[in-house]
């Protein structure tokens, strides 16, 4: 029997062996693993390293230990994708016609680019309509209607777009000349700086990589002047796996601080998010590059347990046992076990455990985990490596989704240069679900622990980032082909990316927060109005205008930017502060310390404080300790200030 089960695997290992060979020398390949012009440029210990992973994870599936769920697409109608991306965006009301708010909002906070986006999706949406149905589609310019209790949205949308009229006909946006096109907007800033008062992402000291200066306060799309010739990828282009080839980005930061995308609202990141999507649409289209979306109909996966099953359930499950849980529990025991013990095994994530073990303990996991009796220590490092890479396999929709895969395919095979990249790249990361972000962030910032002991580990960006792409951009389904094989492997650039510029990636550009700030003015303004339309309405505000009129103090006893500052974990609760053009939030932060240094309240102790503005143009944003306080009160005066700790 033992000779049996001893023959058995060596006939596997010796099958899969000659597969790789084969791959490896160009001969006769089945047509799911053949090799792209791209992946035959890169070495070949790399791509060795590459297909076996390749081979482990079909082994594993075909011996049934990763079970099954199943990805449905469908097909698109023609304008169906117009339609969908138009109510993605938040812009439902250019379909239905119903008055929203927040449609009216977004569309008068568009950029030039951002606008011609809008416009070109929404006459490819119409005109299919006419063809479908033979009859007069409205214009856009009559969605609102003409009754008095719209009139000023009817005059605001119909202003915007004969504003933007000249535009649409004279600048295009896609596909590009041959000899570039000219867009409107300004050149980024990308030189050489030397300061602390910035973010850095990039090679490490001592490298002889460039360092650029990236600024985010004009979109990207607009930040577009001068396109080269071609933008997509030699057939024969090599990835230069060498650190020092990617270059040091710098993003330095404005008086408004950087802002991470924990620290805003649910509300206002839906907001990033209907922007985000429209600005990467702009982006690709100045680009003259298609972005391609899958349609995904139905996601079956398992309903309880821990592999297999949908983020959002699986958190939902855990914020039962930990409430405000962002990570999958399970998830976060993985990484703990092998940030403890596993960071400086030589080829972690690369050198597979016991396919055997790892099925025992996937098993003896789903049955003991939420018991808290699992024992962990008989968990080796290799095996549960093997673990955390099953668990993203088996999610029933990609880590980075199964919609936006084909852009980030688009990003490395037609974006030839880096920042660019990493624009869309950046944009991407805001369009995701907050679960999968939050998830994705955990595994990325594991990763760069990885490559930070490469001296002993042997584990360098590109060596992970081979190891890593299979497993997040390969999927079950029907569209898990041989060209989606093939772009695997060119992903593991987009991996070395993501590791490497993750603190970048995770901030949220100023434009958009900027257009956020626009976005609710012009919807609290908006409100106003259709207030003002109501005869009744009007009297009664009259009335208690007249009941409750004061006279009101000179403008003399008003101090010019005093903030009344609340801390209701604190002894002192409240301070009013004075500020001037140096104030920053860190400053309020320690004076609020100093008074209460003393009597601190028990609630705080062991809470990292932060200061948050709420209210006025922005839900909830915590405050960059380095903003400066007075830019931030002239921008948002309407605004609360309290001090509380910061969400982790």
């Amino acid at each position: 029997m033992i000779l049996f089960v001893w023959l058995s695997l060596f006939r596997k290992s010796l099958s899969r062996c000659r597969r790789i060979n084969r791959m490896l020398s160009n001969e006769s390949v089945p047509p799911a693993f053949s090799r792209s012009n791209s992946q035959a440029s890169m070495d070949s210990t790399s791509m060795e390293d590459f297909w076996c992973e390749v081979e482990s994870i079909k082994e594993s599936r075909e011996d049934g230990s990763e079970e099954g769920m199943l990805l449905e697409f469908k097909p698109a109608d023609e304008g169906e994708l117009e339609a969908e991306w138009l109510q993605d965006v938040g812009l439902s009301t250019l379909i239905s016609g119903a008055e929203e708010e927040d449609g009216q909002a977004l569309l008068s906070t568009l950029t030039r680019t951002q606008a011609a986006a809008v416009q070109k999706r929404y006459n490819t949406y119409t005109q299919t309509l006419r063809k479908k149905n033979k009859h007069t589609v409205r214009d856009v310019r009559d969605i609102f209607g003409t009754s008095d209790s719209s009139t000023f949205a009817f005059t605001a949308v119909r202003s915007f777009f004969l504003a933007f009229q000249p535009t649409f006909e004279t600048v295009p946006v896609s596909p590009v000349s041959s000899n570039g096109i000219q867009l409107p907007g300004q050149k980024p800033v990308w030189k050489s700086v030397s300061s602390k008062s910035c973010l850095d992402c990039g090679t490490d000291k001592g490298s002889p990589s460039i360092t650029e200066e990236l600024s985010y306060d004009v979109s990207f799309s607009e930040s577009i002047t001068v396109l080269p010739k071609t933008q997509e990828w030699p057939k024969n282009q090599r990835f230069k796996k060498e650190d020092s080839a990617l270059p040091k980005f710098i993003v330095r930061k404005s008086r408004f601080g950087l802002t991470e995308v924990g620290d805003l609202s649910p509300e206002d990141m839906k907001k990033i998010r209907y922007l985000s999507l429209i600005e990467l649409t702009a982006f690709y289209d100045a680009l003259g590059v298609e972005l391609k979306r899958n349609r995904l109909e139905r996601v079956r996966g398992r309903e309880n347990g821990l592999f297999g099953v949908p983020l959002t359930v699986l958190l939902e499950n855990d914020q039962k046992k930990v409430p405000g849980t962002k990570v999958p529990l399970i998830f976060q025991k993985l990484l703990l076990k092998l940030e403890e013990t596993g960071l400086e095994t030589e080829g972690i994530l690369r050198v597979p455990g016991s396919a055997s073990r790892v099925k025992n303990l996937h098993q003896e996991l789903e049955a003991k985990f939420y018991e808290d009796t699992f024992d962990w220590d008989q968990v080796r490092n290799n095996d549960a490596a093997g673990l955390l890479k099953m668990f993203i396999r088996e999610l029933p929709s990609p880590l980075f989704t199964v919609e936006y895969l084909p852009a980030f395919i688009t990003l490395v095979e037609k974006i030839s240069k880096i920042k660019l990249q990493l624009q869309a790249l950046h944009l991407l990361i805001m369009l995701m679900p907050e679960s999968n972000r939050d998830t994705a962030k955990a595994f990325l910032q594991f990763l760069k622990k990885v490559v930070a002991n490469e001296g002993k580990n042997k584990m360098n960006l590109w060596n992970v980032s081979m190891i890593v792409a299979p497993n997040l951009f390969i999927y079950k389904g029907k569209r898990a082909n041989q060209q989606e094989m093939q772009a695997a492997a060119t992903t593991a650039h987009i991996v070395r990316l993501l590791i490497r510029y993750q603190d970048i990636l995770w901030t949220v550009p100023s434009f958009l927060i900027s257009q956020v700030r626009k976005m609710n003015e012009a919807a609290m303004n908006n409100s106003k109005r259709q207030l003002m339309f109501d005869k009744g309405v009007r009297k009664l505000l009259r009335r208690k205008t007249i009941e409750r009129e004061r006279p009101e103090r000179p403008e003399s006893d008003i101090p010019e930017g005093v903030i009344r500052v609340y801390a209701p974990l604190h002894s002192k609760v409240s301070m009013a502060i004075q500020l001037n053009s140096q104030t920053k939030a860190k400053d309020i932060l320690a004076r609020f310390h100093c008074e209460n240094s003393l009597g601190s309240s028990r609630n705080m102790r062991g809470h990292i404080q932060s200061l948050h503005e709420i209210g006025g143009n922005i839900g909830q944003h915590c405050l960059d300790p380095d903003a400066f306080m007075l830019d931030i009160y002239r921008a948002n005066p309407q605004a609360e200030w309290v001090i509380k700790p910061k969400a982790s």
